[in-house]
């Protein structure tokens, strides 16, 4: 894990619209006013939630994390007015224990992950996240690391990549569009996404094309999701997040589809049911719930914000409130 130093670098405010950005501020108020507060933004990008959650009180301290270096550089620019307040961190969200513990933090008292792909990454024409630009196939958060999605692409074989493409993007022609994908590339293998699209465009049918948005949007999600391991990812950090926001603590996840969202949902609902074993009288403390829901299921955005920020149209953001110490370190 890298740390980061808050200068340098192009303007990130002109470049993004953070999303909900009233509603998060207002379920995570209570934590941020607490004396001393410390708030991790485990999804940093260009630092839109963190500026206002720095302005909204004069004591809190923050902790970024993002893996996108670009990212850091960018929200290091414009969070270098708060000097020594912020802490700004290369990693990936499920470090998110490891870089609190290497900061010597033991719980926070407010958490806030904004999920996905970001604005910056989609802006990026080279990229290859966005499918309206012919770009090398790379797809990767941190392009520093990892394979791309040109490897997916040409290295996994049919099964593998219809698996990825049902699964991550919800592609209703999973298995006849892998099996275009390994029959192109033994010709040539694919390094630029015009190629890509223009596969998709020829191998679902017309019909779907004509109802079911732009025949690349499925794919690219699904490519997106496997080269930054993004659900698994969030698999393991919302449990670690959740359990190192202190009692009185809060957390908000913004999601912008579904599969995201579900995570999310059952980790809140597992933390705010009672563990009562079935027949037992009387609930014993250990058993009551850790968390307490502040939203009732997932709020959406306004009217307003849908018609300047088209992009926040799937988000659904969900919170809770830490009402007791986490079950795994009761006693530690």
């Amino acid at each position: 894990m890298e740390h980061i130093d808050t200068g340098g670098g192009r303007d990130a405010a002109s470049r993004h619209v953070p999303v909900m950005l009233h509603e998060v501020l207002d379920l995570l108020a209570p934590a941020l006013s607490t004396p001393g507060a410390i708030h991790v933004d485990g999804t940093l990008g260009m630092g839109g939630h963190a500026q206002a959650v720095l302005e909204a009180d004069p004591q809190v301290r923050l902790i970024g994390i993002d893996r996108d270096p670009q990212a850091l550089r960018l929200a290091g620019e414009r969070l270098a007015p708060f000097g020594e307040r912020v802490t700004l961190v290369h990693a990936v969200n499920d470090e998110i224990g490891a870089v609190l513990d290497d900061l010597g933090i033991e719980t926070v008292t407010s958490a806030f992950f904004d999920l996905g792909v970001s604005s910056l990454q989609l802006d990026e024409t080279e990229r290859g996240f966005a499918y309206a630009h012919d770009a090398p196939l790379d797809m990767r958060m941190d392009p520093t690391t990892g394979m791309t999605a040109a490897d997916v692409l040409n290295t996994y074989d049919a099964r593998d990549l219809a698996r990825v493409l049902s699964d991550y993007g919800e592609e209703r022609f999973a298995r006849k569009i892998a099996g275009a994908i390994v029959r192109e590339r033994e010709v040539t293998p694919f390094d630029r996404s015009a190629r890509l699209v223009e596969l998709l465009r020829s191998t679902i049918p017309m019909a779907s094309q004509r109802g079911g948005g732009h025949p690349a949007k499925r794919t690219f999600q699904a490519l997106r999701i496997e080269v930054n391991e993004e659900l698994a990812g969030w698999s393991r950090a919302i449990p670690v997040a959740l359990e190192r926001v202190a009692v009185g603590g809060r957390i908000a996840v913004l999601s912008f589809h579904s599969l995201e969202d579900r995570i999310t949902k059952r980790a809140l609902a597992a933390g705010a049911a009672s563990t009562t074993p079935a027949g037992l009288p009387v609930e014993l403390p250990e058993h009551a719930p850790e968390l307490r829901l502040l939203t009732r299921g997932a709020m959406t955005p306004g009217e307003d914000e849908l018609a300047t920020n088209p992009r926040s149209a799937s988000v659904r953001l969900r919170a809770a409130e830490r009402i007791r110490t986490p079950r795994r370190t009761k006693g530690a």
